[in-house]
């Protein structure tokens, strides 16, 4: 089962179009805490597993990370779990400070603690 991915501008079209898919955040606490995309719901990956029956299996949900890698294999467990419409937002959150929302902080996450790399403009 494959599941699509989704660029950041078009899930910004979506959203400023009163499309309101479950954003589904599956970082860490300390990433969520660094750059967030508002409204989002925060489950780590390592939580989802077990938290699965927190999500609407027939609704809309796009999940994210970093880079895309940790929720393009979240978004494959949901769909394997029978999640309708599950897409994997490419190049993480990431892609969308670089070209959507440039006020969300860029960073370097070691498994262990942050480091901003981008900071939010003057």
């Amino acid at each position: 089962m494959s599941v699509q991915d989704i660029k950041p501008a078009e899930l910004k079209g979506l959203l400023d179009n009163g499309n309101k898919p479950l954003l589904l955040d599956v970082r860490q606490p300390e990433e969520v805490e660094a750059a967030s995309i508002g409204g989002a719901v925060c489950i780590p990956m390592n939580e989802v597993p077990w938290r699965m029956d927190e999500l609407d299996p027939s609704g809309e949900i796009v999940v994210f990370c970093h880079h895309g890698g940790r929720s393009a294999q979240v978004a494959q467990l949901l769909a394997m779990r029978g999640f309708k419409n599950v897409k994997n937002l490419e190049g993480g959150i990431d892609a969308w400070a670089v070209t959507v929302d440039r006020q969300v902080p860029r960073y370097v996450f070691d498994g262990r603690s942050v480091q901003i790399v981008g900071g939010v403009p003057e």
